[in-house]
C-alpha cells in the first residue's frame, strides 16, 4: 500500500453573512472570482455532519493561480457562533494572510471599504513590513510587504 502524502493546500474557507460584500473586499486586496455556486442536499451534509443543508459559495482565488478562498454563506442550516471579533490570541482565531507589494496604499484603499488596523504597521527586522486589519464582517487578515534593502 502506497503512504498517503499531502500534495498541495487547495483552500482556506471561511463563512460569510454577505458573500456579495466578501467578494467585493477580497477583489479589492487583488483576487479573482472564479466560481460561484449553491451547495445543498443531504450529500454535502454527510461531508459537514450537518445534515441537510444549503450552502452558497463563492471561490477566489490568487493573481499566482496556486491559492484559493472558498467563502461560503449558510442559508440552511443558520450559523450558530460567530468568532469575527475575537483577538488574535483566541483558541481556534482565524487569519489570512497575503504579501502584498504596497502595504500603505493598499490599507488606503481598504479602509475605503470599512476595514480597520488592528495594531500599527511594523518592519520586522530587514525582511517585511506587517500589520493586521479586520476587514469585511470582521475577518482578520494579515498584510506583508517584503523589504528589498540595498
Amino acid at each position: 500500500m502506497t503512504k498517503s502524502k499531502l500534495l498541495q493546500m487547495h483552500n482556506v474557507g471561511i463563512v460569510v453573512e454577505s458573500i456579495d460584500n466578501a467578494i467585493s473586499f477580497f477583489t479589492e486586496i487583488g483576487l479573482k472570482l472564479e466560481g460561484r455556486a449553491m451547495i445543498e442536499g443531504e450529500w454535502a451534509g454527510r461531508v459537514t455532519g450537518l445534515g441537510n443543508q444549503s450552502v452558497e459559495i463563492a471561490m477566489m482565488i490568487t493573481p499566482d493561480g496556486h491559492s484559493r478562498l472558498e467563502l461560503s454563506r449558510f442559508l440552511t442550516p443558520p450559523t450558530i457562533s460567530d468568532h469575527r471579533t475575537a483577538p488574535v490570541n483566541a483558541l481556534g482565531y482565524l487569519r489570512i494572510m497575503f504579501t502584498v507589494n504596497n502595504i500603505d496604499e493598499l490599507i488606503s484603499r481598504l479602509t475605503k471599504h470599512g476595514a480597520q488596523l488592528v495594531g500599527e504597521v511594523v518592519q520586522y527586522e530587514d525582511s517585511y513590513r506587517l500589520c493586521y486589519i479586520r476587514g469585511t464582517e470582521g475577518i482578520l487578515i494579515g498584510l506583508a510587504e517584503e523589504l528589498v534593502i540595498k
